[in-house]
């Protein structure tokens, strides 16, 4: 056992370093990089696609540029096998760094929180203007992109907004618009590309 303790913490750290150099934070000067909101385009008829026992239905074709406010990654959840990662991001001027210095910005439990002791901005365009969301890669290659990604890049996305669901009854709704807040906000987002913008 001590053997084990001996061998196995100095390697976890380790492991734990390389993640955190993978995705550690880009630094950027003052100014609103992607000014931009999102894109979406609704479908009157979604496709199905399928993900093993996963359903899942195409609602709107989806592309955004934005900045990553924050990332976190899933492995033990209901739908980690899923969408293994969420992004934080955020556009217009939640993408400026004088604004985000102000804004306290973090994930968990499949939630994106922020918190400030004063505006930089009105709370309603901080609302609208950022979002966490569920992201689905397409294949291997978007998985290995977003596994890339870090914390204060820019990136360029493309996809669907999809609803997924299981035959066990399992479900997972995407939200349709930036307006909303709480539970049900989040967009479950079928990630066919994702790079950094150019």
């Amino acid at each position: 056992m001590q053997r084990f303790i001996v061998i196995g913490l100095p390697l976890i750290a380790l492991l734990g370093g390389v993640h955190w150099w993978r995705h550690r934070p880009i630094e950027h000067a003052a100014g609103v990089l992607a000014p931009e909101a999102p894109t979406q385009i609704d479908l009157d008829e979604g496709a199905t696609l399928r993900r093993g026992d996963v359903s899942l239905l195409t609602r709107a074709r989806f592309e955004l540029t934005a900045r990553v406010l924050s990332r976190e990654d899933y492995r033990f959840d209901a739908g980690a096998s899923l969408a293994p990662i969420d992004l934080a991001l955020g556009w217009g001027r939640m993408s400026d760094s004088a604004v985000l210095s102000q804004v306290q910005i973090s994930q968990e439990n499949r939630f994106y929180h922020w918190h400030v002791d004063r505006f930089p901005i009105p709370r309603r365009e901080i609302e609208q203007s950022s979002a966490n969301m569920h992201m689905i890669p397409a294949d291997d290659t978007a998985r290995r992109e977003l596994e890339s990604v870090r914390p204060g890049e820019v990136i360029h996305l493309e996809g669907f907004l999809v609803d997924a669901s299981r035959p066990d009854g399992w479900r997972w709704h995407t939200s349709m618009t930036r307006d909303d807040t709480g539970n049900g906000a989040c967009e479950l987002v079928y990630v066919e590309s994702v790079a950094p913008a150019q």
